[in-house]
Order: structure tokens, then C-alpha cells, then sequence
């Protein structure tokens, strides 16, 4: 059967790294016996928003659930739509409704040239961090009182359950344990946010326990932050919340070479997944053929991987180091190919 693939090009450059992704995967198909995709595509974004008011459909989460096996996102974000509010109904509609608790982020270095941390290599950069994707201070609870007036009240209320800590902590263990990784660090700011992150604490100590085999150790966000940038071959797995794994991953990408080469998963093991580039839409440069495709690339792996592929994501990440270190890459990363032109020289090397 052929794996069912929801394709959402979204915004901006979206429109031009997506298409660039399923060309990688038909090329895969076509190598490989028994591999094949069937593509529903989908027009949620910006154009479709600013023309009809819609942004995620009506019953589309159901029939993602029922229809699709994988999400293939391009990006979000148009400078036409106040607050972006096209981007937050699609992107964290898909990210809650359909409970996709691991925002599963790799920090790969594949080209030390790349990295702006001196004397690090590859070898000191190869971390995964697991980054709670449904709750903390991104649900939206919380309101505004006497707005506009100089009494005005702003609470933003962070979220924490014991389900939603400890299942995103126990992806973690169980990821190391898998892939035999030795440590795992739990970040978050205890020592300030008392109530929730206490709960955080308590959770990884019980799970931590459950995996003897695996160093466990926590650190606060901020000295997290401190130590990527000093010693980041301190990390193999790192876990924490929504909002600070935003955040980390962010500096982790320029780590590893900039936010065109960090792909990302949205997970609900064994359920429908959304696979994206983090690099957003880019609207400045869009249409010129500069985006750098390279991260819809490692995304496309990942989703192979969840798909039961994880020889063609090996395949596909050894092609992208190639590249890279050949320099036959965009202008953004110094390079003089287009968009297409890096995609044939990715294709060539599979």
C-alpha cells in the first residue's frame, strides 16, 4: 500500500521547498521496491484565508486522523494576515487536535564550516531534543483586562499536566534507550516557577529511575543555554517544555549551521504526524529561487523514519552532507544554486 501523505505548502517559500520535498520522495520511490506515495494536496494557508476566511477546515482533523498517515508541511506566515492568525489556527490546531505531544528536533552538524562555535565538530553536535509540543504556555489560557487603558491586565497561564510531562519525558528515555544514547537532560526553571515545574521534576526523577542504564541530570533553561554554547558534546537527548524547547531548538539550529538546515517532527507515535522545515516562510525572498530546501530534505527523512523507512533517512542525510560540504548550495549558505539546482545536485548523490 502506498503511504498516504497530506502535502501543505503553506506560505511563502513553502510553496517552493515542498514541491522540492515530494520530488525527493518520488525519486526514493522510484528507486526502491515497495515504496510508493499517494499525495492528497491541500490549499491551507494565507491565500485561501485572505480569500474565503478559512484556515483549517471543517471536519479536516477528522479526516486526517481516518485518511492520512503523514502531514508534509511547507511553511506558515504572510505579512497580510494580522497576528498571523491563519498560522496559529492551522499549525497549532494540527499540534493539539490531533495530540502531537513530541516536537521531535534533531541538532545535527553535517558541515563543521557551518558551525559558529570554534573548534566544534560534528562529533560535538549530534543532540536530540524532545520538546513538549500540547501544553505549557502556548494552550492560550489566560485574557486581557481593561485592555487598552493603562490598568490593563495581561495573564498568559502555562499548563502542565502529569500525563502531557510524563509521556514527553518517557519519549525521551525510551529514544535514548533505543538509539543508545547515554544521557538524557531534563531543563526547566524550577528554582522560579515552583508549581509547574515542580511537577517536572518530580515526573523525570520517577521515570529516570526506570532506565538505570541511562546517566540522567537536569540543568536550568538558562544555564542550559549557557552550556550549548560552551560544550554542546555535554548533550545526546534533551527534554523540556513547549516553551523552552522552542526557544533551545532555535539556538540549537544555528549551531548546527542555521535554521535552513533544521527539519522537525510534530509526533503522536503510531498515529497520523507532521513533518516540517523550521525555517518559516520567508516571504522577503520568495519567489526568487533562494530557498534553501535542505531542511525540507532532513524533514522528509524523518517522516520516512516514522513511516518505517529509516535506511532511506540515512540515505538522505548522507546526501545533504555531501552537498553541503561541496558547497553546492543556496546563497544563504554562501552558495550560488538555486532552489531546484540544489535539489538535482541532492538527487544526483541518492
Amino acid at each position: 500500500m502506498a503511504h498516504r501523505i497530506a502535502l501543505v505548502p503553506g506560505d511563502g517559500i513553502g510553496n517552493e521547498v515542498l514541491p522540492e520535498g515530494v520530488r525527493l520522495l518520488d525519486h526514493l520511490a522510484a528507486q526502491t521496491d515497495g515504496l510508493a506515495f499517494e499525495y492528497t494536496h491541500l490549499d491551507w494557508g494565507a491565500e485561501r484565508y485572505l480569500r474565503d476566511g478559512v484556515s483549517l477546515p471543517e471536519g479536516a482533523i477528522e479526516w486526517l486522523q481516518s485518511d492520512i498517515d503523514a502531514i508534509f508541511l511547507g511553511a506558515l506566515g504572510d505579512p497580510r494576515v494580522k497576528g498571523q492568525q491563519h498560522a496559529r489556527d492551522i499549525l497549532l490546531g494540527m499540534r493539539f487536535k490531533l495530540d502531537l505531544y513530541v516536537n521531535f528536533r534533531p541538532i545535527t552538524l553535517l558541515d563543521a564550516r557551518k558551525c559558529p562555535l570554534k573548534n566544534k565538530g560534528p562529533e560535538d553536535v549530534d543532540i536530540v531534543v524532545f520538546r513538549e509540543n500540547t501544553e505549557g504556555v502556548y494552550t492560550g489560557i489566560g485574557g486581557q483586562f481593561k485592555r487598552g487603558t493603562p490598568d490593563e491586565v495581561a495573564i498568559e497561564a502555562e499548563m502542565n499536566t502529569r500525563k502531557g510531562v510524563e509521556r514527553i519525558i518517557r519519549a525521551a528515555f525510551e529514544y535514548a534507550e533505543e538509539h543508545g544514547r547515554k544521557s538524557v537532560c531534563m531543563s526547566d526553571k524550577a528554582n522560579a516557577m515552583r508549581h509547574g515545574h515542580d511537577l517536572w521534576q518530580r515526573a523525570f526523577k520517577e521515570v529516570a529511575s526506570e532506565y538505570p542504564a541511562i546517566e540522567n541530570f537536569h540543568l536550568y533553561v538558562d544555564v542550559l543555554a549557557m552550556e550549548l554554547v560552551r560544550a554542546p558534546e555535554r548533550f545526546e537527548v534533551i527534554v523540556t517544555n513547549n516553551l523552552f524547547g522552542d526557544i533551545i531548538t532555535d539556538l540549537g539550529a544555528q549551531i548546527q549551521g542555521g535554521i535552513g538546515l533544521a527539519g522537525s517532527g510534530n509526533i503522536h507515535p503510531g498515529k497520523v504526524s507532521l513533518f516540517e522545515p523550521v525555517h518559516g516562510s520567508a516571504p522577503d525572498i520568495a519567489g526568487q529561487g533562494k530557498a534553501n530546501p535542505l531542511a525540507t530534505f532532513l524533514s522528509a527523512g524523518m517522516m520516512l523514519t516514522f513511516l518505517g523507512h529509516p535506511e532511506l533517512e540515512t540515505r538522505i542525510q548522507n546526501a545533504v552532507q555531501q552537498t553541503l560540504l561541496a558547497d553546492e548550495v543556496t546563497p544563504e549558505l554562501g552558495g550560488t544554486l538555486t532552489t531546484s539546482q540544489v535539489t538535482d545536485r541532492v538527487l544526483a548523490r541518492l
